[in-house]
């Protein structure tokens, strides 16, 4: 039991490492409905970003929020350059351009910050009340910042006036242009929050598996399943999707298919939900009148 136990709950702290990606990602389809398949790269880049600082004698906390605020930059610059010329672009370019990024992303962070691995230091103390046999402080630090993250973008989106006109622009652009609501200034703003949540899932994954270029592949995979599993378009259904999957894939993985094949749990995952439920277990399934 004690064995189990410890499955489920490094399951619930690595969920919340999906979690925190698959935000982003529904950040991304709220608001131009396409799939950035960059979003681990771009996470990754800022991670880099964020040991260089720390390297260069940076404190850990004003590292973590410079390196929030470059990546919401990065986010925003990225949509305003290379994505906005591309809205009228049919589905394919734009996957096409996406994929284009997650491979120029790689190679920029090989050539510039090398492909070795490296350790990326934890926030949580090694010791500390919080933690216990079965999860250690930054499990718990992970699950509480994916949490703490959650909460911010609801509030913003259902309470400021900057997250109503996000929705609005999300929901239809022409009739929020026709407003009033500058719709290029809403989706720039949509593609730094996701950089920023992006960057903090980074942060918080890499003192797990160390810092490469390579470390957010799976991440990004499994952020994916959860995503589509709580409903690409729903905040809130991603981080559920992001536990469920977390949790999914330790307990499987253990104990079902072995270390090996875990990555295959979020593939068979994603393929069964787009086959019974493609709208997710939040999301709203749209009826189109023809």
């Amino acid at each position: 039991m004690n064995a189990f136990a410890s499955q489920l709950l490094a399951g619930l702290a690595t969920g919340g490492i999906y979690a925190s990606m698959a935000l982003a990602l529904v950040m991304i389809y709220r608001s131009t409905h396409h799939v950035n398949f960059a979003q681990g790269e771009m996470a990754m880049f800022s991670t880099f970003i964020a040991s260089m600082l720390i390297q260069a004698g940076w404190p850990y906390w004003a590292t973590f929020f410079a390196t929030v605020v470059f990546a919401f930059a990065m986010g925003a610059v990225i949509e305003a350059v290379l994505i906005r010329r591309l809205r009228d672009a049919p589905v394919l370019s734009i996957v096409v351009v996406f994929v284009a990024l997650l491979v120029i992303l790689h190679s920029l962070a090989g050539g510039l910050f090398g492909y070795a691995i490296r350790s990326f230091p934890s926030p949580f103390a090694e010791t500390a009340w919080y933690g216990s046999s079965l999860l250690s402080p930054h499990q718990i630090g992970a699950i509480g910042v994916t949490l703490l993250m959650l909460a911010l973008v609801y509030v913003f989106f259902r309470y400021s006036p900057l997250g109503l006109a996000m929705r609005a622009t999300a929901e239809n652009p022409v009739s929020s242009r026709l407003v009033g609501v500058r719709v290029n200034r809403m989706l720039a703003l949509g593609w730094g929050l996701a950089g920023a949540i992006g960057a903090v899932a980074g942060m918080m994954i890499a003192p797990v598996v160390f810092l490469d270029v390579h470390m957010m592949s799976g991440v990004l995979l499994y952020a994916f399943a959860a995503a589509v599993l709580g409903g690409v378009g729903s905040a809130p259904g991603a981080v559920v999707g992001g536990f469920i999957v977390g949790v999914l894939e330790n307990l499987l993985g253990t104990y079902v298919v072995g270390a090996e094949l875990k990555l295959s749990v979020a593939l068979v995952l994603i393929i069964g939900v787009l086959v019974a439920r493609p709208s997710g277990l939040f999301g709203k399934a749209i009826v189109v009148r023809v």
